[in-house]
């Protein structure tokens, strides 16, 4: 017969501060393949199929090809070290749910913003939203297989960046491509609390 110790403290861990990112963009960018890539739990996604009625509604130039869309958000979770674990929440793309941006950016410490070298004009409603609301946010170019290729400083001048603004070059389905995104968000919210904590 077992018995579990009668000290309330024995076995107790120390619970882990836990941080909400959200991953936004265009359409067909790579947010879902992004959480599902990172994830250590099977990812919560709310994909259904494309229909005839995304035809003039929705704009499918340049991912024709695409087959699912997230009506609703991705959701994943990742543990960076023991006292800290990211909650990351994907957004929809298209721009008949993005009502549903300002409850998901509730609490986030931060963004990443993925862009797509083929459409970057997709990205700016994102960037828009979250300079708006004072969200800091990293950029992740997605690199997809036959998208023109751009340098950090190309990428910043077409997207009116500031200096400071990460930009961050990557696979969406590549772990450790999309660990490299999230440590530099990282980085970059620390450096800019300390910024802001000095008197």
């Amino acid at each position: 017969m077992a018995f579990v110790d009668s000290d309330p403290a024995a076995g107790q861990q120390q619970l882990a501060a836990s941080v909400k990112i959200l991953i936004a963009g265009g359409f067909g960018v790579g947010k879902t393949t992004m959480v599902a890539a990172i994830s250590e739990v099977a990812p919560l996604r709310t994909e259904e199929m494309i229909t005839e009625t995304s035809v003039g509604v929705d704009d499918l130039s340049g991912v024709e090809g695409k087959k699912t869309t997230t009506v609703a958000l991705d959701f994943g979770r990742i543990t960076i070290d023991p006292g800290l674990v990211l909650y990351l929440f994907g957004t929809p793309g298209q721009d008949r749910f993005w009502f549903l941006w300002d409850e998901l950016a509730r609490g986030a410490l931060g963004a990443v913003v993925i862009a797509d070298t083929r459409r970057l004009e997709s990205s700016f409603a994102a960037i828009d939203f979250f300079e708006k609301r004072g969200v800091s946010f990293a950029i992740a170019v997605n690199c997809f297989e036959g998208a023109p290729i751009y340098t950090t400083d190309e990428v910043r001048d077409a997207l009116d960046l500031d200096g400071h603004t990460p930009v961050v070059f990557c696979d969406a389905r590549d772990r450790n491509g999309v660990k490299n995104v999230l440590m530099t968000l990282l980085e970059h919210l620390i450096s800019r609390a300390t910024v802001k904590a000095l008197p």
